[in-house]
Order: C-alpha cells, then sequence, then structure tokens
C-alpha cells in the first residue's frame, strides 16, 4: 500500500492537530473555551436571552415575545437578521410571502455570502477557536479544525472549483461521510454561488444516479473510501456506476479519505492535488437573499425523492436562531449533533447553525454501536460534550443494550439533551432523561422537517423553569403558528383537539420551493388546505396548548369505523418493559375492513415468551386504547426496514403485510436491506 503523501496545507493542519488535541484536553484551555459568556446577560423573561428586544416595552414573558414575532413579524426577524449575520447589502423588505399560491421570499433586496457568515467574521477574533470535532470510525482518533484551517480548506477548494469551470447556480452533488472535507466542500460551494446537493455517502449508486440526474449536476465531490462501523464504504465505486448512468455528469472530484488507492477514470480529479495548488484566497461571491443556497432531497420513503430548495437569507438566519436559542447555547460549548451531513439536520445543526454561531461542532462519523453500544456516552466523556442532538431511533437501539452501557462514563458535561426524528416515545423519553442526564439536564424533544429548514416545536425557549412534558415537542418556536385542522379545513379549536398540523404564517427558515417542480411544491404543501403550509403530520393539542405529534396522516388506519393513528398505538406498545420499538400498519381485513399489524424489537435481555408477551401486548392496547385497538397479527423482528436517516420505510411492511412482497421497490437506500428478507420469513411462518 502506498504512503500518503499530504499537501503542505493539509500536512500542516494534520501536524498542528497532535498540538491541538493536547490543548483541547487541558483544565486550563477547556475552562477558557466553555466560559459561558451570554449566561450573565440571561433574560428574566425566556430561557435565552434576546438583546436585540431590550428596548421594546411590554415584553414582560417569553409568551409576549413570543406574541410579538406572530404581530410584528417583520419588527422581530428583521432586527434579528440584521443583528445575526453579516450582509453585503442591507435588505428593504422582511418578507413578501403568499402562502395561498406558495410564494417565499424573505429580506428582499439583500446581499450575503453563507462562507462569509460561517467563517470569515469570526476569524479576526475566534480564529484559533476550534470551529469542528472529527470524531472518526475508532475511538481516541479525533481531529480538530481551527476557523482559521477550515478557513484555508474552504478558500482553496472554492478557487480549485472555479478553476475547473463550476461557475455560480451549477450544481455539485457532494456524496462524502461526515467529515471536514465534506464542511469544506459545502461552504466552498456557498463561496462561489454553486448550488451544493448533499447526498447521504451510504446511499447506494442507483439512489445517487437519481438524485444527480434530477439536479442535472454537472459536478459531483466524493472520496475513494470510508470506514464506518469498522466495515469499509467504496464511495468511489458507487460513484463511478453512478456516473455511468448520469451524463451531465463533466468532472468528479475524489478526494483521498482513507490512505488507500484506487482506479481513477478520465473524469475524476484528484482534490487533494488541486487544492494545494490553488490560492488560499477566493473571493467571496455576493448572493441575493433568495437566491438558492442548497437542495436536499427528501428520502425515498414516500416515493419519489424530491429536491427540497432553500435560499440564503431566510434559512441562515432561522438556523443561526432556533440552533442558539432552542439549544441555550453558550459562546465555548461544544455542541455534539450526531446527524449525518446528508439530511437536513446535519445541514442546520452540524454545520450552518453552530458556524453561523461561531460554536465548536461534532462531526460524528461512526455508529452508535461501533465498537460497543457504549460508545456514544465514550465519546461524550472523552470530548467533553454539552450538547447532544440525536435521534429517537438511536436512543431506543441503545435503551434495548441495558443501562451499564451508559452509566460506565461520566456524562456530567451534557446540559441538553436533544431529540430529533420519529415521537419520541415515552419510555425513551425517560430513560434519555433519567439515565443519560441523570435528572439533571432538559430533555428537548424537536419537531421540525427538512421542508421547514430548522426547529418549528420544541420544549424550549421558554418562560424559566418551565415544565417540560415526556414525548413531545410542546410549544411553537417564535414565529411558528400551529394550528390543526380537521379534513374539511375547518380550524379545530380548543385543548384535548386532535388534526393535521399545519402552519398558518410563514417564516424564514420555510423552503421556497422543489427544484424543478413549483407546481409539486405549491400542490405537496399548500394545495391540501389552503393558505396553510401542510406538513404532512397529524397532531394533538394537550391541555396548556402542548403539542404532541401522532404521526404521519396517511398511517391512520380504520378498525369497523373507528379512525386509529399508528403512532397511538406504537405508543402503547413501547410502553411495554419486554419493547423496545414497535411499528403498526393496516391490512385488508374481511370483517373489521382494517386490521392491525404489528412488528415488535424485544430488548436484548427478554427470556419471556413471544406467547407471553403477545397476549399482554393485546391487554395492554385494549385498557389503554380500545378493544378494536389490539393488534391482530403481531411479529417479532429483531430489525425494521429503516432508511439511513432513521425513518421506517412504512410501505415495505404494508406490502409483506398484505401478503404482496413480489414488488418492494427500491430498497437500495435501507440501512440494512437484508432485514426485508427477514421479515418476510417471519411472515410466512405466521400465516401458515
Amino acid at each position: 500500500m502506498a504512503t500518503l503523501k499530504l499537501p503542505v496545507f493539509l500536512a500542516k493542519i494534520r501536524g498542528q492537530n497532535a498540538t491541538l488535541q493536547k490543548l483541547f484536553q487541558t483544565k486550563s484551555f477547556q475552562n477558557a473555551h466553555h466560559k459561558h459568556f451570554s449566561s450573565k446577560h440571561a433574560s428574566p423573561i425566556s430561557t435565552t436571552a434576546f438583546p436585540e428586544f431590550d428596548s421594546v416595552t411590554g415584553l414582560n414573558s417569553h409568551e409576549d415575545l413570543y406574541k410579538m414575532s406572530l404581530e410584528r413579524p417583520d419588527l422581530f426577524w428583521g432586527k434579528l437578521a440584521r443583528s445575526r449575520l453579516k450582509w453585503e447589502k442591507d435588505f428593504h423588505t422582511v418578507q413578501d410571502c403568499d402562502m395561498t399560491q406558495g410564494k417565499v421570499n424573505w429580506f428582499i433586496d439583500g446581499k450575503i455570502n453563507a462562507s462569509v457568515n460561517c467563517i470569515d467574521r469570526h476569524l479576526e477574533k475566534y480564529g484559533d477557536r476550534i470551529a469542528l470535532i472529527w470524531e472518526k470510525d475508532e475511538p481516541g482518533s479525533q481531529e480538530y479544525i481551527t476557523y482559521k484551517q477550515l478557513s484555508d480548506m474552504v478558500n482553496r477548494l472554492s478557487q480549485a472549483l472555479l478553476n475547473h469551470g463550476v461557475n455560480r447556480g451549477d450544481r455539485v452533488a457532494i456524496y462524502l461521510p461526515c467529515s471536514p472535507i465534506a464542511v469544506a466542500a459545502m461552504l466552498a460551494c456557498t463561496r462561489i454561488g454553486a448550488i451544493h446537493s448533499v447526498v447521504f455517502a451510504g446511499f447506494s449508486a442507483e439512489a445517487l444516479s437519481g438524485r444527480i440526474l434530477d439536479a442535472q449536476a454537472e459536478t459531483v465531490i466524493t472520496a475513494n473510501e470510508e470506514i464506518r462501523g469498522g466495515k469499509t464504504v467504496k464511495l468511489k465505486k458507487n460513484v463511478d456506476e453512478a456516473v455511468a448512468k448520469s451524463p451531465c455528469v463533466k468532472r468528479v472530484f475524489v478526494y483521498k479519505l482513507i490512505d488507500r488507492e484506487i482506479k481513477m477514470n478520465k473524469l475524476d480529479i484528484p482534490l487533494e492535488k488541486v487544492m494545494s495548488e490553488s490560492s488560499n484566497k477566493c473571493q467571496p461571491t455576493v448572493m441575493d437573499s433568495n437566491d438558492c443556497l442548497f437542495m436536499l432531497y427528501t428520502s425515498g420513503s414516500t416515493g419519489k425523492p424530491k429536491g427540497v430548495a432553500h435560499s440564503h437569507g431566510g434559512y441562515l438566519t432561522y438556523t443561526a436562531v432556533t440552533f442558539k436559542h432552542v439549544f441555550d447555547y453558550n459562546e465555548g460549548e461544544i455542541f455534539g449533533c450526531l446527524a449525518d451531513i446528508g439530511w437536513i439536520t446535519g445541514h442546520s445543526y452540524v454545520v450552518y447553525g453552530p458556524l453561523l454561531n461561531g460554536a465548536t461542532t461534532v462531526l460524528y462519523s461512526s455508529t452508535p454501536t461501533y465498537p460497543d453500544p457504549g460508545r456514544y456516552w465514550e465519546t461524550v466523556e472523552r470530548l467533553k460534550i454539552n450538547h447532544l442532538y440525536t435521534a429517537p431511533t438511536a436512543l431506543r437501539l441503545l435503551l434495548k443494550a441495558g443501562d451499564s452501557w451508559v452509566t460506565k462514563y461520566d456524562r456530567s458535561s451534557l446540559r441538553k439533551l436533544g431529540c430529533v426524528g420519529e415521537p419520541l416515545n415515552h419510555e425513551a423519553f425517560e430513560w434519555y432523561r433519567d439515565v443519560v442526564g441523570e435528572n439533571k439536564s432538559d430533555v428537548i424533544d424537536t419537531w421540525w422537517q427538512t421542508e421547514t429548514g430548522g426547529i418549528c416545536l420544541t420544549p424550549r425557549p421558554s418562560n424559566p423553569g418551565a415544565e417540560i412534558l415526556p414525548a413531545m415537542p410542546m410549544r411553537p418556536f417564535f414565529g411558528i403558528d400551529p394550528v390543526l385542522l380537521d379534513v374539511e379545513g375547518q380550524e379545530v379549536v380548543g385543548d384535548d383537539a386532535s388534526g393535521a398540523l399545519c402552519i398558518r404564517k410563514p417564516w424564514p427558515g420555510m423552503a421556497y420551493t422543489i427544484y424543478g417542480d413549483h407546481n409539486r411544491f405549491f400542490e405537496t404543501y399548500y394545495q391540501p388546505f389552503k393558505g396553510f403550509y401542510f406538513s404532512g403530520d397529524g397532531s394533538h393539542r394537550h391541555p396548556g396548548g402542548y403539542y404532541q405529534i401522532t404521526g404521519r396522516m396517511d398511517d391512520v388506519l380504520n378498525i369497523s369505523g373507528h379512525r386509529l393513528g399508528t403512532g397511538e398505538i406504537e405508543n402503547v406498545m413501547d410502553d411495554h418493559p419486554a419493547v423496545a420499538e414497535t411499528a403498526v400498519v393496516g391490512f385488508k381485513h374481511d370483517v373489521k375492513g382494517e386490521g392491525i399489524y404489528a412488528y415488535i424489537i424485544l430488548k436484548d435481555d427478554v427470556t419471556d415468551t413471544f406467547e407471553k408477551i403477545s397476549k399482554e401486548l393485546r391487554e395492554l392496547t385494549k385498557s389503554r386504547l380500545a378493544s378494536y385497538a389490539q393488534p391482530d397479527v403481531i411479529q417479532f423482528t429483531p430489525g425494521l426496514p429503516k432508511t439511513r436517516s432513521g425513518k421506517i420505510m412504512r410501505r415495505i411492511l404494508r406490502k409483506v403485510a398484505a401478503n404482496n412482497t413480489d414488488d418492494l421497490g427500491d430498497i437500495s437506500t435501507l440501512a440494512d436491506p437484508s432485514i426485508v428478507k427477514e421479515i418476510i420469513n417471519n411472515h410466512q411462518k405466521i400465516i401458515l
């Protein structure tokens, strides 16, 4: 195997890294790095201060500030956009939106550059601050990148893209794992005005090709290989297969992520080489606030992926503000969002939100259970992470492994525990709060979507000391006006009510189109309920105005004339002490019209028989919901068909339940495609 010869600029970064790592681990550096500057200015009316509104009269509580954000949105968002971002030219109008037409425009005629806001403006004061901690696959092999070093990488990569014909408005597909070069690639695109389309590096060649073709991307940025969970992932091989099906591609930049030689083709360009030959000064392109910043394809769980597009000014404002105030981030803290950059969570709360705030952000490049189920907590202890933001899927997986993997590590650095993804059930919430957080940290269970750009429902911010209830995101963020609508489009008022979760007023983080198909954008989000953004989710509003997500609206069963959300059944069954996770789907039933089919993952230490647990689950759903809520079929399975982002691909479960397994569609985007065969085999045993 050839020895890796690093370009001078990269060798310098690697050489400095050992020094940075030793420095970072010293007590004096950590004390300096963790100064909570903002805490001494804490506002008495909300959990995190808004100094921009100190001079506004009549603001005596968090509710007053929230009310102002709805009634005077131009004042609210205008002040924050000007205060939190650096504009090359000020905007003259805060918004020009019409939700009846699907029209979205924010900060009209404002000029801005995202890379300047994420890097350049921090350099003079905080250039030596750690920007990125790259937590690689093997524990203890982390690397540290300062803002100065990240600036060097971004400028060189930007210039390399320009030198090879990438221009403003071009779409660039990024197929890289969560790593410094991936962050640099995203920000390099923004620096020259190109539009990045990050594709999760676990997706198949077919999935990658579909996204390249839809965007008509001429440029791909990838790496030779990566190691994830102890296994080699051949990124370049997948790219070669995808490019062969994508005639629009003109160039492929290949980064040598690990020391292994690969075959280079005629379109391939060695990224380290061209970066080392490029200037470390690249003039940022001034972009209009409503130019496209990036496009991100939603996962394939709901059919053909759609390229959701976000603009500069609105998205950057919203992610900067939500990051700071949802998590009560204090200057110098270490933020550990464990999502991959291939998802919107990674975009907003691994890259843009933290870097816009000059934060230190963790790039997690392994799995939750490598080399063992204690990996997350070992990482928290070693890196002294202050904020942890992860998914319910990961929490349920780790809960299943038992408490001892958590308690053996020091988690005293944790101040806030966040969660995002599918609804978080009571048991996982309480385990996260009581075992992981030792009942000392707020659990911030958030709700938002690729299309919303940032967090919309969240227990924090709030009045200081306000209650946090399990398994619900509870409160709307500033500027978010949630509403529940019935099937006729009428508003469902009062507490203890359910309906389709919609948003009444525009907010800066909202997507502005689906790339190349604005009609689909309008028909999907604004046509179902005219004048409202339709999330596709159902919600229940509890006393106090607290919102709980009940699941997708298309995941509603009709059992003997009774409508029942699959999420309601899953929440009850998840409360059984033997159950780690549940997925419920409907199937055609000769008597009831629709039956209930439950797929159950048990915890590792369960010794009771399937028969005993099945009986208890049926009794539990009968007592907690209704007799008609008892599952007709229960399958115990070691896993579920999930996308790489953790979403359950329910169409597969529905087809298995319906005995229609001949055409399951594309399963290449699953995290573990082999689980499908096991589920089918289990089903065959049940029906025989």
